[in-house]
């Protein structure tokens, strides 16, 4: 993904642990304005970051991850990663003490976070940030309960290590708006349309049609948030038309865009 930071460059973050945590698990929540991202790290603890507007992106390891808000991003003990957003957003980390991360994903991945995690995340945004409040503490051991038993994914946006098909989705990556079919797509990068088709399922676990919807939701997030129409956003993301846009995002969140960006912010 190109890198769209403004002129006068990122706003860089400092971490705000290092060595060691204040509690087995604590949890802070931080505004952060747009073009906003943290320098590489790496620590001896897991980390789940969840956004309560805009869209998370975090790179782990080898994977990049682009989720919206009713996911999040596990990241597991001692891998480096870094945040980034292009939009301001709100968000929450969670440090989970390595004693404690024996239950939780061993890799990095997506979380589908449920209606009870969303909650606990949403009040926690309530209570003094002191490691040492009871109320927090037995809190906080609950919701590391209840991340241990969502389900996971791979990735909402997926990426691919094969290059011929990265090129493929670093064209719609750059131009979301692209409307060429597959058959169009498979030709003007030399292959089948029937080898295309296969290299999909086979790399991201779903059709190229899938994936390009997803990413024009995640496209479409920080706009909607920032107070664009639904009509404008779909018309700069290649749509005919707004219902067909609302159709799609409803399939895809189970929301109409409206809804979606007044249950975020």
């Amino acid at each position: 993904m190109k890198n769209r930071d403004t002129a006068a460059g990122p706003h860089l973050c400092t971490p705000p642990f290092t060595e060691t945590l204040p509690a087995p698990v604590f949890c802070r929540t931080e505004h952060m304005p747009a073009h906003a991202r943290y320098a590489p790290m790496r620590h001896p603890w897991g980390e789940f970051v969840y956004s309560f507007s805009g869209v998370t992106e975090v790179k782990a390891g080898a994977q990049h991850y682009l989720v919206p808000p009713q996911q999040g991003v596990w990241i597991a003990p001692q891998t480096e990663h870094t945040g980034l957003n292009h939009q301001q957003t709100v968000y929450c980390s969670v440090y989970v003490s390595l004693a404690l991360c024996a239950a939780l994903p061993a890799q990095s991945c997506v979380v589908l976070v449920s209606p009870l995690l969303r909650a606990i995340l949403t009040h926690l945004r309530t209570l003094p940030d002191a490691a040492d409040s009871p109320e927090r503490t037995r809190l906080l051991r609950v919701l590391v309960d209840q991340l241990a038993g969502c389900a996971t994914a791979g990735s909402y946006i997926p990426h691919s290590a094969d290059p011929e098909l990265d090129a493929v989705l670093q064209a719609l990556r750059e131009q979301p708006a692209d409307n060429r079919s597959l058959a169009q797509l498979a030709a003007a990068f030399h292959f089948s349309e029937r080898t295309l088709m296969r290299r999909c399922q086979r790399e991201l676990g779903m059709s190229l049609t899938e994936w390009r919807q997803r990413l024009r939701v995640v496209r479409a997030l920080p706009r909607l948030c920032a107070g664009h129409s639904v009509e404008a956003v779909a018309l700069d993301l290649g749509y005919a038309t707004s219902s067909a846009f609302i159709a799609m995002f409803h399939r895809l969140t189970g929301s109409s865009p409206a809804r979606f960006v007044a249950r975020t912010q």
